[in-house]
C-alpha cells in the first residue's frame, strides 16, 4: 500500500545525476528532476512520485539567472510535450565534504515547489559517491515549513537500486559520461542535445539487459 509522499527513483534519473557530477568532478553541478504526471487514485490520493529522468544544467556558473531563466522555461516547455513535470532540483557540490543545499539550491528547489508541492531537492553526497557505492550517494530533501529538511528515508523507493548501481558503474568505468550534455554546453554549442537522448537509449538498452529483456 503506497503511502502520502513516496518517490520512487529510477535508473535514467539516477545514472545522469551520477555521470554529469563525475565529468566535472571539481565544479558544482546541478539540474532540473522530472516525473511522469501522476493520476489520483480510486481513494483519491496521488500515486507515489516517480522521478524518471533529470536535464543537467549547469557546471561553469550555478547563479547566472538569466541562463536559469532560459533553461528553465525551456525545459519545462519540453517537458510538457513529453508528458512530464519538473519535479525537483538536484546539486554535487565540488569540495569532498560539502552535502548541504546552497543558497542557490533551496532558492531553485523552492520555486519549483510553488507549481509543484510535492518538489524535492537531491544533493549528491561526494564522501559516498564511488564507482560502486553500497548505499545511494544521495540525500532527499522536501519542503517543510520553507525549509527544506531531509525526507523520511522510508518513503524513498527505488524501481530497482542493485541494477541502477551496476548500470552506473558500467557507464562510470566506460567514462559515459563524456558523452553527457548539460545546459552549459548546448548553450556553446545548439547543436548539442541537452536532452541526451543517445545516452537515455543506452541507459534503457542496459536496464532492458538488466531485467532479461533484449
Amino acid at each position: 500500500m503506497e503511502r502520502k509522499g513516496e518517490i520512487e527513483i529510477c535508473t535514467r534519473a539516477y545514472v545522469k545525476m551520477c555521470l554529469h557530477a563525475a565529468r566535472y568532478p571539481h565544479t558544482d553541478v546541478n539540474g532540473l528532476l522530472l516525473a511522469q504526471k501522476r493520476q489520483a487514485t480510486v481513494a483519491g490520493q496521488d500515486d507515489c512520485l516517480c522521478i524518471t529522468d533529470c536535464i543537467p544544467l549547469f557546471h561553469s556558473n550555478l547563479s547566472l539567472t538569466v541562463m536559469l531563466e532560459v533553461a528553465l522555461n525551456q525545459i519545462d516547455l519540453w517537458s510538457a510535450e513529453s508528458d512530464l513535470l519538473l519535479a525537483g532540483y538536484y546539486q554535487a557540490n565540488s569540495r569532498i565534504d560539502d552535502k548541504s543545499p546552497s543558497p542557490l539550491a533551496q532558492k531553485t528547489a523552492g520555486r519549483i515547489a510553488e507549481f509543484y508541492d510535492d518538489a524535492v531537492l537531491i544533493m549528491l553526497d561526494n564522501c559516498k559517491f564511488t564507482t560502486n557505492p553500497r548505499v545511494p550517494p544521495i540525500t532527499v530533501l522536501e519542503q517543510k515549513d520553507r525549509q527544506w529538511v531531509p525526507k523520511d528515508k522510508n518513503l524513498i523507493m527505488w524501481r530497482d537500486w542493485e541494477s541502477s548501481r551496476h548500470i552506473c558503474k558500467s557507464l562510470l568505468e566506460a567514462k559515459a559520461y563524456t558523452q553527457l550534455v548539460d545546459f552549459d554546453v548546448h548553450l556553446d554549442d545548439i547543436r548539442e542535445d541537452w536532452t541526451n537522448q543517445q545516452l537515455n537509449t543506452e541507459i534503457t538498452q542496459l536496464v532492458s539487459v538488466a531485467n532479461g529483456s533484449t
